[in-house]
């Protein structure tokens, strides 16, 4: 197995346990995922790239200076102090029943994001 084989491999192990991760928290937190099943996989591919570049699932719908620095102060890791504290997310990952963007959804399938992926 070749090094970009090894890195797809690990991406792709990422990438399910993001998945995994986000579906938990939304049944845990009685919240769900976006009615646009696109907006989901978007965000988890990014919690994903960045666990594997900085070590952290770090909210990939900001801007950041310096990743690694917003990495090291937590604030911004998934789930995000505002998402614990209120139940805000800024990606529309876990939206509250009366939110207008929310689904049913508390589960995305892999080929769900595989087929987003194919399209980026």
């Amino acid at each position: 197995m070749n090094t970009t084989e090894k890195s797809k491999l690990s991406n792709e192990k990422t990438l399910e346990a993001m998945k995994n991760f986000s579906e938990t928290y939304a049944k845990r937190t009685g919240t769900y995922f976006c009615s646009e099943p696109s907006v989901t996989a978007v965000v988890i591919e990014g919690l994903a790239k960045h666990k594997d570049e900085l070590g952290a699932p770090l909210c990939p719908c900001r801007h950041y200076e310096d990743k690694e620095a917003e990495v090291k102060a937590a604030y911004w890791n998934c789930p995000c102090i505002p998402m614990r504290e209120r139940k805000e997310c800024h990606c529309m990952l876990f939206l509250t029943p009366d939110n207008d963007f929310a689904g049913t959804n508390q589960e995305i399938g892999m080929d769900q994001i595989q087929a987003v992926r194919d399209t980026m």
